[in-house]
């Protein structure tokens, strides 16, 4: 515990709380300003840290920011992560409202991790890229294993770069929504599921 000026006191984070407050003030910063406009010691002093101990967590700002774009891809694995033996068509829906609900709770993080590709740092833009990759592939093994899209996938030559553009169309989507746009989350997640099913459809 250590004590504060006002004679209380107050629990002193874990190694691992602690790296997630500043994952949590670099989502918010980078979600809201380009990543050559954050600086380092803005972090510090919203998390009241001292520029030593963030650089202990993370050696320079770029690692600070691909570790900002890598917790957001794992979180946007787990959400979409497909329940075998469930049919695609059952699952879509069930995912897209879990990952609606993520992006709306997590609209920093998922705004910082979609800024990643517009920063200049070609490091930073790989993490990103490495990030969309994996859940590309996680979709179209989904797909794969799914009775009814399996043969339509594994005849489809282009089911690789259809199941890309549909990412880029729900991250535009999912964007404009955060923004303000005037739908409510079913809206949206039925017009993202008519996009996919509607490419993919047998």
């Amino acid at each position: 515990m250590v004590a504060n000026q006002g004679g209380r006191t107050r629990r002193r984070l874990s190694t691992a709380e602690r790296r997630e407050q500043l994952l949590s003030v670099g989502a918010c910063l980078f979600s809201e300003s380009p990543y050559d406009d954050v600086w380092i010691e803005q972090v510090a002093e919203i998390a009241g840290v001292s520029r030593g101990l963030l650089y202990h967590y993370f050696p320079t700002k770029r690692d600070f920011f691909a570790a900002v774009v890598e917790r957001e891809s794992e979180r946007m694995l787990r959400m979409t992560a497909a329940e075998p033996g469930v049919p695609v068509r059952e699952q879509l829906a069930a995912g897209l409202d879990a990952y609606l609900e993520h992006v709306r709770a997590h609209a920093h993080g998922y705004r910082a991790f979609h800024r990643a590709d517009a920063a200049g740092d070609q490091s930073v833009r790989r993490v990103y890229r490495r990030a969309l990759a994996a859940q590309e592939r996680q979709i179209l093994a989904a797909l794969a294993a799914d009775p009814e899209f399996g043969p339509v996938v594994s005849g489809r030559p282009d089911a690789r770069l259809a199941v890309r553009g549909w990412l880029a169309f729900t991250t535009a989507v999912c964007l404009e929504w955060l923004r303000g746009a005037e739908l409510d989350r079913a809206q949206v997640r039925d017009l993202c599921a008519r996009a996919l099913l509607g490419v993919l459809a047998p």
